[in-house]
């Protein structure tokens, strides 16, 4: 199976999928958009993932590439394809589609719990998620943007007290989740050495010691995120083997 990968920053790269990638046998393509790469031809793969980043979902001007990106994106989602969208892939979604984003009153950063609706719970990827069927599933939270109107054809799939939508699908295939499950050790001390990344970290927590101490408190996490990963990527591709 040939994966599509949309990257928006050198900091907020694959991650674990890479290697859940590998294991599965399958091949992945990655677009550094930052880079000014092209979009290739969407025929030559069956699923495409698209990553976090720094900037917002609206920042066209400063960020020309994110027009034919979300072009892209509808066009994938029309055409009944398997898409997974991680934080800004998840925001491109629901814009692309149609919806609505907007900034959050209140950051929502570090490892926190969220809920599986009854669809989540019956969802042939998100229902995969260890534990989702019998409590909280704990995951990593960066971003200051939610979405606030979703698209025709949406349901939702998780949610917690900070940010009422944490998972949707959209369509039968295409998937966005709001947390980072692709997290592996190190990396989110890595995300601190993208400028962007850093700078949004600083503000959301207060200082640069805070900053640096998530960083640093997110090593605990990384055992269940590369559960949570695992999850996603097999439901994916399922969806995927199955379209």
């Amino acid at each position: 199976m040939r994966v599509l990968i949309f990257q928006h920053t050198a900091g907020e790269h694959p991650a674990s999928f890479t290697d859940h990638i590998a294991a599965a046998g399958d091949s992945a393509h990655v677009v550094h958009l930052y880079k000014g790469e092209a979009i290739p031809d969407l025929a030559l793969f069956d699923a495409a993932i698209v990553m976090g980043g720094p900037m917002d979902v609206w920042e066209e001007e400063a960020h020309p590439w994110l027009r034919p990106e979300k072009r892209a994106i509808a066009a994938w989602v029309e055409s009944g394809r398997a898409y997974l969208g991680v934080c800004l892939g998840h925001q491109l979604l629901v814009e692309a589609m149609g919806g609505s984003c907007a900034k959050m009153a209140v950051p929502e950063v570090g490892v926190m719990p969220m809920m599986l609706t009854e669809a989540g719970c019956a969802d042939a990827v998100l229902s995969r998620l260890p534990g989702a069927n019998v409590g909280p599933v704990r995951v990593m939270q960066w971003h200051g943007v939610e979405a606030i109107t979703l698209p025709e054809g949406t349901t939702l799939l998780a949610e917690n007290e900070n940010c009422p939508v944490q998972a949707i699908r959209v369509g039968a295939r295409a998937w966005g989740v709001q947390f980072h499950p692709e997290i592996t050790d190190d990396l989110c001390a890595y995300w601190m050495t993208d400028p962007g990344n850093r700078a949004a970290a600083i503000e959301w927590l207060g200082s640069a010691v805070a900053a640096d101490q998530f960083a640093a408190d997110s090593a605990a996490h990384v055992p269940t995120a590369l559960q949570n990963s695992a999850a996603l990527y097999a439901g994916l591709r399922a969806a995927a083997l199955e379209g």
